[in-house]
């Protein structure tokens, strides 16, 4: 497709639903490792030996319940739970011949971190827990979890299982982009409906007490071995910004995370904008219709620090017109957004529809013309 690279147009708009923020020091906590991460920009806010290698306890479960959640999306199949993936520890208290469903287990590991119910996924998923582990080691590496090896999918303690506070960061966030994941992470309460037998029916409560205690947490996970000691996973949202806490080894960690996060929430500012429903139509030369509907290709969420927020400026920018041929999806500008000169994110603005180019009609001369020249 041919266009004109000739600049016309540059929108800068305030960014209304920014949010101004104060800064503010890092707290005390008493957790051996922490972090406090920003999903929208991936960054770290405040942190204490991030990178220190350490026990993760049943935290594990959230990379089991992603996964698990990941199969049950395509198939969520009935598990027949088994004699041999009955488990030591916390429990959903699964008996040998009862029947579920694969995001039941997820439930079960979730909320009241059933041992029971991270083995029967892993043996239902991979065999056994070795060929199970390898495929969370696996999709750790994909995450970016560059200092994590998992041995165990329910944390029991192992030598060779150990995790970082910012590899588990950057597991909970992934964690928030799966919708299914997100939503039963931020459930106080669920109740599973067993297929065998089909009178049976549990609530399980969700040990992350933060739900209940911080107004803005949106999920988590607990931990406890008396090698790791406490550790706690947790998100929270306020005013579009999105900040994952780990604490390892922390016995006041319900305080620590709510310090944690009101101290980033006052250090950070929120920008979204609903660049996907963007619409603009563009002249079309040539074509069978005089314009082509524009479209951003997503959403933007953007943070930045010290309330400057209010600061970044969005540009839209555009040719005056394009030529046909249009196809759907064809890139025919950007959004910027921008801070102090720095492009803090760019949006592709796409064409929303196809513009054929028009046919020529030809007159007699033109066909005879193109007969004699044939070949």
């Amino acid at each position: 497709m041919k266009r004109i690279t000739a600049f016309v147009l540059t929108v800068i708009l305030s960014m209304g639903s920014a949010v101004v923020c104060r800064a503010a020091e890092t707290p005390q906590t008493g957790a051996e490792a922490f972090v406090l991460y920003c999903v929208e920009n991936g960054k770290t806010v405040f942190e204490k030996d991030a990178e220190k290698r350490m026990k993760p306890a049943s935290t594990t479960k959230l990379m089991t319940t992603l996964l698990t959640l990941e199969e049950a999306a395509k198939n969520d199949r009935v598990i027949t739970f088994t004699q041999d993936m009955t488990a030591e520890g916390s429990s959903m208290y699964l008996k040998p011949g009862e029947k579920l469903r694969l995001s039941d287990l997820a439930t079960g590991m979730m909320l009241c971190s059933g041992n029971d119910a991270a083995n029967a996924a892993a043996i239902s998923l991979s065999g056994d827990d070795k060929r199970f582990a390898n495929c969370m080691n696996a999709r750790a590496k994909q995450i970016g979890m560059a200092h994590t090896h998992f041995v165990t999918p329910s944390g029991l303690d192992d030598p060779q299982h150990y995790t970082t506070a910012h590899d588990m960061a950057l597991l909970m966030a992934e964690g928030l982009r799966n919708e299914a994941f997100a939503n039963l992470t931020f459930q106080k309460t669920a109740t599973v409906r067993f297929v065998h037998p089909s009178d049976k029916a549990v609530t399980y409560s969700n040990h992350n007490r933060l739900l209940r205690q911080y107004p803005d947490c949106i999920g988590g996970k607990t931990g406890y071995t008396n090698e790791a000691g406490r550790c706690l996973v947790s998100a929270a949202r306020r005013n579009n910004v999105t900040l994952v806490c780990v604490t390892l080894n922390d016995k006041t960690d319900w305080d620590d995370h709510a310090a944690l996060y009101d101290a980033g929430f006052a250090r950070l500012s929120g920008v979204r904008s609903s660049d996907g429903s963007f619409c603009l139509d563009v002249p079309c030369v040539g074509g069978e219709r005089n314009s082509v509907p524009v479209m951003g290709k997503r959403d933007v969420a953007l943070v930045t620090e010290n309330g400057k927020a209010e600061n970044v400026a969005r540009k839209i920018y555009l040719d005056a017109f394009v030529y046909a041929p249009v196809q759907t999806g064809d890139t025919l500008g950007h959004i910027d957004y921008v801070l102090g000169g720095k492009v803090l994110d760019s949006v592709p603005l796409l064409a929303a529809d196809d513009v054929p180019e028009k046919a020529v009609k030809k007159n007699l001369f033109e066909k005879l013309k193109e007969f004699w020249t044939y070949g």
